[in-house]
């Protein structure tokens, strides 16, 4: 069974790529691989389990339990509870969000927004998207910026090219900042590293990542101008209905309410879903307030009520197939076993620690980035300060730990469902997976190894 998960997650891995000539919602096929790896783990849990050390330490706590009391009660249970966290989270942000648009917010920006110039506006969202995933975070800027090109593009190939550029920058902002990914997050409660170490010495390979690719396209993308949506009258009398004043309220408060959320992790040391969720709580009542007295016709649309059915549900289901799919794996022991194999590659001390995690970031790429640096977090433990040779890189703000940050961080733009960013703007764009492959996934694989030898040198010199 151990082989046939891996069989069955492939194929699965296949189905979502190959999602257009199926003509099969990537959710169904996600939610389907999900839970029938899950399944294959219980059938053959008696052969797995008798080599995992979680199981041994779990029989030793509950000697009377069994193999069923541990996966059905103890993995399962502990998995929905990371993945819930992320399912929350993006819930609370896409609400937001869409909170914002619906009230036109997003328009005081894109007025803003003149250029109507291809390479110019992916150099503009690019850079934007860069620095505002290292404050709010990348999946958060991701639908954020997604959301603002609906209202700039209307052509569905180009606005496919940009959301495939700001998750590249999303994932390339997001590694050089402690709360800019799920990874650097969990590496910076940790202890793994610092604040000020991070940001020295992860921000110009991050910087250079999203630059190569756009020097590329810039040279290769075919020049001209892009149209702009023209409004349906229906959207035009709603635009009409909400007020200048409805509009800057909306976005200032959907701003600092996702501005709030890392501020809100580091105060109360929460979980930042509930950070989110305060802050959708805090829209939510302000709204029903502000519209309580006329709540009719169009302005009814403007309620939380009804925005909350303009959601993208199966976006959020592809999130928990592809989560609850991975959490199998690693709770069978096929990622810690992957692990092991690397680590017992015979190469010099310092090959092997930018080779592991050379590696590890191209699997992120395949296999959601949490697992695999939860992996290397539980396989290597923080050298004492003052280490030499192999140990030192492994000490607080050693090489080891901040070149996984920037390789987990920015490896899961290779492939689109590599990341949280990725997933959600292939949810919200209906990206297709093949095209993602055949057009980005070489501009994100320059950008990554153009990142790492920098970083590399940088340490060199």
């Amino acid at each position: 069974m151990f082989v046939v998960m891996v069989v069955v997650f492939v194929l699965g891995y296949v189905m979502i790529a190959l999602e257009h000539p199926l003509k099969i919602d990537k959710a169904a096929t996600a939610l389907l691989t999900g839970t029938l790896l899950w399944a294959l783990y219980m059938f053959g849990a008696e052969s797995i389990l008798p080599n995992s050390p979680y199981f041994a330490e779990f029989m030793h706590e509950h000697p009377d339990g069994s193999y069923i009391d541990f996966i059905a009660h103890q993995e399962v249970y502990h998995h929905l509870g990371e993945i819930s966290t992320i399912l929350f989270f993006l819930l609370g942000a896409m609400t937001i969000v869409e909170m914002v648009d619906t009230h036109e917010g997003f328009k005081i920006i894109t007025d803003k927004i003149k250029t109507t110039d291809k390479i110019k506006l992916m150099w503009i969202l690019s850079f934007l998207t860069f620095f505002m995933s290292a404050a709010l975070d990348n999946l958060t800027t991701t639908i954020v910026m997604v959301a603002l090109l609906r209202k700039l593009i209307d052509k569905q190939q180009d606005r496919w090219f940009m959301a495939a550029m700001i998750v590249l920058a999303a994932n390339a902002g997001g590694a050089w900042s402690p709360i800019g990914d799920v990874t650097t997050i969990m590496l910076w409660i940790d202890g793994q590293v610092t604040t000020g170490s991070i940001i020295k010495n992860v921000i110009v390979p991050s910087f250079v990542t999203m630059l190569v690719p756009l020097l590329i396209v810039t040279f290769t993308y075919p020049k001209g101008n892009l149209e702009r949506p023209v409004l349906s009258e229906k959207q035009k009398l709603s635009n009409e209905s909400i007020s200048e004043f409805e509009r800057r309220l909306m976005l200032v408060m959907g701003v600092s309410g996702l501005l709030f959320v890392p501020v809100f992790k580091t105060v109360t040391h929460l979980p930042p879903y509930l950070g989110m969720l305060f802050s959708l709580s805090i829209i939510w009542i302000t709204t029903e307030i502000l519209h309580r007295r006329r709540a009719k016709g169009m302005r009814a649309q403007l309620m939380v009520s009804r925005v909350l059915k303009k959601v993208d549900t199966p976006t959020i289901l592809f999130f928990l197939g592809i989560l609850t799919a991975v959490s199998a794996l690693q709770s069978a022991g096929h990622l810690d076993l992957l692990a092991k194999k690397l680590d017992g590659i015979d190469l010099s001390d310092i090959n092997k620690v930018y080779f592991i995690d050379t590696i590890i970031g191209i699997l992120s790429a395949i296999v959601d980035n949490v697992p695999l640096v939860a992996g290397a977090i539980g396989m290597y433990d923080i050298a004492p300060a003052g280490s030499t040779g192999y140990e030192a890189h492994f000490m607080v703000d050693g090489q080891f730990w901040q070149f996984l940050a920037y390789t987990a961080g920015t490896g899961g733009s290779i492939l689109i469902i590599g990341s949280a960013a990725g997933v959600a703007a292939m949810g919200m764009e209906n990206i297709d997976f093949i095209w993602y492959m055949k057009r980005i996934s070489l501009l994100a694989l320059s950008g990554y190894f153009a990142g790492a030898i920098v970083f590399y040198l940088m340490f060199a010199l």
